[in-house]
């Protein structure tokens, strides 16, 4: 999971966020394969064509300012592919404990292991530079208030996404989790008031409508698999 944020910082450094929010959108289709060819799990035809839209919408929606570079393309894919696997293998461990636990283990491992790399790659400058940088900017209670709340954020986001995970297949995770791209355009509007092209509004629009459509066929599948047990 850990290294699914990391790469997708990487990639928010090294192109335009828009770009990694439309590599990102591709994540439903990554779930749906490895669901699929590693897992098992027969998807339907019609479940995969609903996926289209929903990736087409966000993408309309995120390309506004398209930049590239291999290394914010390949950081956004192996991010993707991550997030698919730590999806899929989270669900498989969650028959033995639940996901507030998971969490807890997924958590601790990734402090343990990120740790190392933390300190030698970035310790040094964040010692030289970097507290005393952002200190200058912004004050220190603003600057400790900060990290409070972006560590609380992050931690809440992450949990809330896990016990999610309980509750519904990868698949569905993965499409709730792309459909939050079109909220993080919408909030940027309220909040920081920025202006919506008609691009942003048609792609919104569809990727909603993507997610509805979807949303209404995987009902149906679920309604028919309860009435074949019934019978």
């Amino acid at each position: 999971m850990h290294l699914g944020h990391v790469t997708s910082n990487v990639s928010f450094a090294a192109v335009a966020v828009s770009f990694t929010h439309t590599i990102k959108a591709l994540e439903p289709f990554f779930n749906a394969a490895a669901s699929q060819f590693i897992l098992g799990q027969q998807i339907p035809l019609t479940l995969w064509l609903s996926l289209a839209p929903v990736v087409l919408g966000v993408s309309m929606a995120s390309l506004t300012e398209l930049s590239f570079n291999w290394t914010g393309f390949i950081s956004a894919m192996i991010s993707n592919i991550s997030f698919t696997y730590r999806s899929l293998y989270s669900k498989k461990a969650m028959t033995d404990m639940d996901s507030t636990n998971i969490y807890a283990y997924i958590s601790i491992i990734a402090l343990i292991v990120c740790i190392p790399p933390a300190v030698i790659i970035e310790g040094p400058q964040l010692l030289k530079h970097g507290f005393s940088d952002g200190i200058a900017k912004v004050g220190l209670t603003k600057f400790i208030s900060d990290l409070f709340w972006v560590g609380m954020f992050y931690h809440l986001y992450n949990q809330l996404a896990t016990n999610t995970l309980e509750r519904v297949a990868p698949l569905t995770h993965a499409v709730g989790n792309v459909l939050k791209r079109v909220f993080v355009i919408g909030f940027s509007i309220v909040i920081f008031g920025n202006k919506i092209s008609t691009q942003t509004g048609i792609g919104t629009a569809i990727a909603i409508a993507g997610v509805a459509t979807y949303s209404y066929i995987k009902a149906k599948m679920e309604e028919e698999k309860r009435k074949g047990k019934a019978a």
